[in-house]
């Protein structure tokens, strides 16, 4: 890896740095990145500083459940003026802004602004997508054009059950225009046309949508499909590349956070794990990612994508990835049932917010707690409500009995997501034909010992845990990439976080 101006001989290269906007499906963060090539003499540098975070929680209207999009959109705003004073005080400039997020959801824009608030994937609206999508277009054929695994959050499924859509311009897009839509934004694009006044289409996250071709090298929409789902064209906005300026700073903003307008707006891997994956330090091939937080996203990364009955029936998608790769993975429900009961566990406590996981995961690592392994990715485990009470229902039906106390339904808990990382892992592994040689978990769910223990003695290989942080390393990455600050493949980018970021291992007993 090198610097494309290089530094005068002998000393350390400045480096650049960037700003990252990491939304997730219960919190954000702003976080500054500094990144320089390494020489001889240094790894390189590649760190993060915390600006700014924030919970990110949906919200139930009458018409269901939605994103609180203006509260999350002020608080990235605050964020990236904080970051912008913390630079200036350190003497540095922000050379650029990168935004990832959760994928599938979307916002609609007429005349410019935002209709309303973005349904949140958990809304039960999705039902009636389906049923739609699926009369017109069976799902055997959907995966042979889109390659994605069966969700029914899909943003395909979500847009033909979307009335301000569908309802208001399935005539022609001659209808459209004369009701002012001008079209839709996935989230991450959402924030970087309020930052910049472009509307785009990030590639990895399009790939999400089930409206991009699997097959198509270059990314494009399916013009047929959208037709035939009774999307008007034109709502689709162009498709960019991961490494592509979206714009800089509209005047509006500019005064508002204090950044110059020249302030550029870089498309990363928006899809947040996609940007999580460019950061993962995947070693020898066979290899499997899995990078946990609400969701548990386990898979592999391949050269294109593998569009075969077998993985059809597996339930495996195909994710366009950064540098034209293929995310071949499979959706877990991840750290979503645990933070559930305790958030329920709070709301019975008095509804503060003493009640400490960590004291949680430490009772349930004792030995002699008592667990039940059971289908962690059960539909009944998806909507908010009371996830105690549902952990206990599945218990009972697995054969195990309800769970005693908080120590045995934590257990049971990481025990059942532990199982279902496992069987992920092996059937990436033998759908891309590699042997399965480590898992590397990143997010959240690589400071949970009990869940990479327990992962690594159900799958009979290593975890490697860490970075926490991998979203926001490879959005900074990324940035730092385009910029020109750093050269290199993934490989390379992978080989910096390798050198500069701590992991734990574990090896399967």
């Amino acid at each position: 890896m090198t610097v494309s101006s290089p530094a005068v001989p002998g000393e350390a290269a400045q480096p650049i740095v960037v700003a990252a906007v990491d939304l997730g499906a219960t919190s954000g963060r702003v976080m500054l990145g500094r990144v320089s090539a390494g020489s001889a003499d240094s790894p390189g540098t590649l760190a993060l500083e915390e600006i700014a975070r924030f919970p990110n929680e949906p919200v139930q209207r009458e018409d269901g459940l939605h994103w609180d999009i203006a509260a999350l959109r002020e608080a990235v705003l605050d964020g990236l003026a904080d970051a912008h004073a913390a630079a200036a005080q350190a003497g540095e400039r922000i050379a650029s802004i990168g935004i990832d997020s959760w994928a599938v959801d979307y916002g609609i824009l007429r005349g410019g602004g935002l209709i309303g608030e973005p349904f949140h994937y958990r809304d039960a609206r999705n039902d009636r997508g389906v049923e739609l999508v699926h009369a017109v277009v069976p799902f055997e054929e959907l995966y042979e054009r889109n390659g994605l695994q069966f969700l029914p959050f899909n943003t395909l499924y979500q847009l033909a059950a979307d009335e301000a859509i569908t309802g208001a311009s399935a005539e022609s897009s001659a209808q459209s225009s004369a009701n002012g839509i001008d079209g839709i934004a996935l989230i991450p694009d959402l924030f970087a046309y309020w930052l910049t006044g472009e509307r785009v289409a990030e590639e990895t996250n399009a790939s999400t949508t089930g409206l991009v071709p699997a097959a198509t090298a270059t990314p494009q929409w399916d013009a047929e499909l959208a037709a035939r789902i009774g999307l008007p064209a034109g709502i689709l906005p162009r498709i960019v590349r991961p490494g592509s300026t979206i714009g800089t700073l509209t005047p509006e903003i500019a005064e508002r956070t204090g950044l110059p307008r020249a302030t550029a707006v870089v498309a990363v891997g928006s899809h947040d794990t996609a940007s999580a994956v460019v950061a993962t330090p995947l070693g020898a091939t066979g290899s499997v990612f899995v990078s946990c937080g609400t969701w548990g996203l386990v898979g592999v990364e391949t050269p294109a994508p593998v569009l075969t009955a077998a993985a059809r029936d597996s339930g495996f998608t195909n994710e366009r990835g950064v540098d034209g790769t293929t995310r071949l993975l499979h959706n877990v429900m991840g750290l979503w049932v645990l933070n559930e009961c305790v958030r329920a566990w709070r709301a019975d406590d008095g509804a503060t917010d003493d009640l400490d996981l960590s004291a949680l995961l430490d009772a349930a690592s004792r030995p002699g707690v008592r667990f039940t392994a059971f289908d962690i990715d059960d539909p009944r485990l998806m909507p908010p409500g009371d996830m105690p009470a549902r952990v206990a229902q599945l218990s009972q039906e697995a054969g195990g009995g309800v769970p005693d106390g908080r120590a045995e339904y934590v257990r049971s808990i990481v025990e059942s997501l532990a199982d279902a990382f496992a069987r992920a892992a092996a059937k990436a592994s033998a759908l891309a034909d590699v042997p399965l040689a480590a898992i590397n978990v990143v997010g959240g769910g690589a400071l949970n010992a009990l869940l990479c223990q327990a992962t690594a003695d159900r799958a009979g290989v290593p975890v490697i845990a860490g970075p926490v942080e991998a979203t926001a390393l490879g959005n900074v990455l990324v940035q730092a990439r385009a910029a020109g600050a750093i050269t290199g493949s993934l490989a390379d980018l992978r080989a910096l976080v390798a050198a500069t970021q701590r992991t734990s291992r574990f090896e399967p007993r």
